[in-house]
């Protein structure tokens, strides 16, 4: 599992280098009535040009204060960051145009339609009035609101408003496009539309970084993945990778009365059992391929005298590296 991710220095033509975002002990420190918060500590990773990189993690591990500074929104207390070849922190006006981001919340102009929310955006960015309209015609196809193109804001679907904030956030062809909690509140269908958007971006060449809590999001959409909780980064590598590191092809949840952690040991002596623990109430345990069965495991407890009330099965998921890692469900 390798956090392989030591930062050195990167030429300022990004064009040159294969990482288009660089940090280097990214540290971010809230100072309060409530005492000093570390969000983000020690952070060094780098984002290859063209992937699609995943910081996953529970709400509250610093995902999107990490984000926050790579977009020039929040100012690290120390270390530094590079996007596109650009310092963010002494050069964020340069660095904004390099940059798209999606925020948690909708943040588009209600006073403006559809189409002008994407247009005035591009003049923003300094496009000029016919390279405006010929985007924003393109984008409206390519993101199938080109029906919705004079509608209010507020007269969209969810979903239909999650697609326009990511077509106005790429109307200036960025380098990076920021996705912080994307599908966040958004219905299972129009998680799955935008799902095909975030491809679809990807396969033209968009390098987007994705903060999520979803596993299945990171899983299925990300090429590496990076583990964030309590503000460290815990482990970077690619999905497939995160999960063989387990080294079980299993995992096999029990809800039991009685002594949960004498249980997990009793479970550990059954052959093909790679480990087991207690994690918030529930026991895991962890097979490898072509070892214990479900009905082993279970004939195993009853004999011990431990009375089983639930058991679920599944394959090792990126939660299953999370609870690993932290010994912690992956919650909202």
């Amino acid at each position: 599992m390798a956090v392989d991710a030591q930062a050195t220095d990167t030429h300022p033509d990004a064009e040159a280098d294969a990482d288009v975002i660089v940090t280097d002990d990214l540290t971010k420190i809230f100072e309060g009535r409530g005492g000093r918060v570390r969000a983000v500590e020690h952070l060094s990773l780098r984002v290859r040009r063209g992937e699609i990189f995943g910081l996953l993690g529970p709400n509250g591990a610093g995902k999107t204060t990490t984000v926050g500074m790579l977009t020039t929104r929040v100012i690290p207390t120390r270390g530094r960051a590079l996007v596109g070849g650009i310092d963010v922190v002494a050069r964020p006006a340069t660095a904004k145009q390099v940059i798209g981001v999606v925020p948690q919340t909708n943040t588009l102009d209600r006073s403006l339609d559809v189409a002008e929310n994407l247009y005035f955006h591009g003049r923003y960015f300094g496009m000029g009035a016919r390279e405006a309209h010929d985007r924003v015609r393109g984008l409206l196809e390519q993101f199938r609101l080109a029906d919705r193109a004079t509608a209010g804001v507020d007269e969209l679907s969810g979903g239909m408003a999650q697609r326009l904030m990511v077509a106005r956030a790429i109307m200036h062809d960025p380098d990076v496009l920021f996705l912080d909690e994307p599908t966040s509140g958004l219905d299972p269908q129009s998680r799955l539309a935008l799902w095909d958007v975030i491809g679809e971006l990807h396969r033209r060449g968009q390098t987007i970084v994705l903060t999520t809590h979803y596993m299945e999001e990171a899983d299925q959409l990300c090429e590496r993945v990076a583990i964030i909780d309590h503000g460290r980064l815990l482990a970077l590598d690619t999905p497939e990778a995160l999960k063989k590191s387990i080294g079980a092809d299993t995992e096999v949840r029990i809800h039991a009365s009685g002594d949960l952690e004498a249980l997990a040991r009793e479970l550990e002596q059954v052959p093909g059992v790679d480990s087991a623990r207690v994690v918030d109430g529930t026991v895991y345990a962890y097979l490898r391929a072509g070892g214990a069965t479900l009905p082993e495991i279970i004939t195993h407890a009853d004999r011990k005298g431990f009375a089983l009330q639930d058991v679920g099965v599944k394959e090792t998921t990126l939660e299953t590296v999370f609870i690993d890692l932290t010994g912690r469900e992956l919650r909202e």
